[in-house]
């Protein structure tokens, strides 16, 4: 999908912005109110964190130590669920290229193709980072373990939330506590995620990311895709398609949604099957695929489809008739759950490097720890690897 002009400029739209707020932050002189100001970044560390998680763990207290439990389990859970699904993704780029998902370094899974998207993703990250650090505080706090700091930094374009324990505290600590503060970030992430994504069943868009069986669990599905119109002289025009006729199939490919379209590689002059719904008949019409006006590389069946998605929620007790805000919750579903699973990947900045490294630890000799970590790291780069090289040989280097 072309990007349009604002995500094209993008970046020089973030280093205005970074300009702005780099500006502002001297001029309003937050030095005095603990920031730290570089070219690069704002920091602002607070050395009261501890109370203030303190307090609330005294409330929370019994509801907390089950999170933190949960979250030694959830952590081998997702650890594992991450190597499923790089592997199952490697094996659907030879085996169903239609289902292959193209990730990127950022944030694996999610991809930014538009001004808005991009938007949404700024808004989102700072609730998932801040959900995230909190846990693994609050769980520090309740496993005794100090916290030094916490705050927040922004880099230009990319915001970080952090806790700082007390290193020395952390590793005196028992295993089990430290699996426990571990794990407690990305888990607060993934619940957060079946939370939201249990209230957003009840939205049409959730259908858009929605795997089955859990979609025919929840949604009724369309037929297909209805056409608005037919282009003149195209060749669905020339091979009978009509304006009303419902596409099912392209190609062999199921076409339920507008999404679906994207699956089909459509390659100028060849032809393919379509198979429409017409008067509950279905008709196949083999359609001489089209050049694009835009981009004669790319191919066009020749009709002007409806975009709107037909998913009818079965518990649709919520009416949701602002699209920003829909769009925005999927985004923040959508991040919260990647950035949860992804980050129990066992890699040296990650939560998962950290969880795998306790449990091995003073199990066997400091070599053997080292020997065995490095490996970890080697193999889980190796798979990482592949699927962003993967991505490329499919839509290139920046699918973002």
């Amino acid at each position: 999908m072309e990007l349009d002009f604002i995500t094209d400029n993008a970046i020089i739209y973030v280093l205005i912005a970074w300009v702005g707020i780099f500006i502002t932050a001297k001029v309003l002189k937050l030095e005095k109110y603990g920031f730290t100001i570089k070219p690069y970044s704002l920091t602002y560390k607070n050395y009261k964190v501890q109370s203030a998680l303190t307090r609330l763990l005294g409330r929370t207290k019994r509801g907390i130590r089950v999170f933190a439990d949960v979250s030694v389990i959830a952590g081998f859970l997702m650890m594992g669920f991450a190597f499923w699904f790089l592997f199952s993704n490697i094996a659907n780029f030879f085996l169903e290229p239609t289902e292959f998902a193209e990730l990127t370094v950022l944030i694996p899974g999610v991809t930014l193709t538009s001004a808005s998207a991009i938007l949404y993703f700024l808004l989102s990250i700072p609730i998932v980072l801040v959900m995230h650090e909190g846990a693994h505080g609050i769980v520090a706090t309740l496993e005794k373990i100090k916290i030094k700091t916490g705050g927040f930094a922004i880099f230009i374009a990319m915001f970080a939330g952090f806790v700082e324990p007390d290193e020395e505290e952390f590793d005196k600590a028992k295993k089990v506590s430290r699996l426990r503060v571990i794990g407690a970030g990305a888990t607060s992430n993934v619940l957060f995620a079946f939370v939201l994504g249990a209230i957003l069943l009840t939205n049409p868009l959730f259908a858009m990311i929605l795997p089955e069986p859990f979609l025919g669990w929840f949604y009724e599905s369309p037929d297909g895709v209805l056409v608005l119109s037919v282009i003149e002289g195209g060749g669905a025009e020339k091979a009978g398609i009509k304006e009303n006729d419902i596409i099912t199939n392209i190609d062999g490919v199921r076409i339920i949604s507008p999404m679906d379209f994207q699956k089909v590689d459509l390659k100028p002059g060849e032809t393919v099957d379509v198979v429409i719904l017409r008067d509950d008949q279905e008709i196949l019409f083999p359609i001489t695929i089209m050049p694009s006006p835009d981009d004669p590389e790319r191919g066009l069946v020749g009709i002007m489809r409806d975009n709107n998605l037909s998913f009818k929620p079965i518990y649709n007790f919520i009416e949701w008739s602002n699209p920003h805000v829909s769009m925005f919750l999927l985004w923040l579903w959508m991040i919260s759950f990647f950035i949860g699973i992804i980050n129990m990947l066992p890699l040296p900045i990650l939560d998962g490097g950290k969880f795998i490294h306790t449990i091995i630890d003073k199990k066997i000799s400091e070599k053997a720890v080292n020997g065995t970590m490095m490996t970890v790291y080697a193999f889980t780069f190796i798979i990482f690897g592949l699927n962003i090289g993967l991505s490329y040989m499919k839509s290139g280097w920046f699918t973002i």
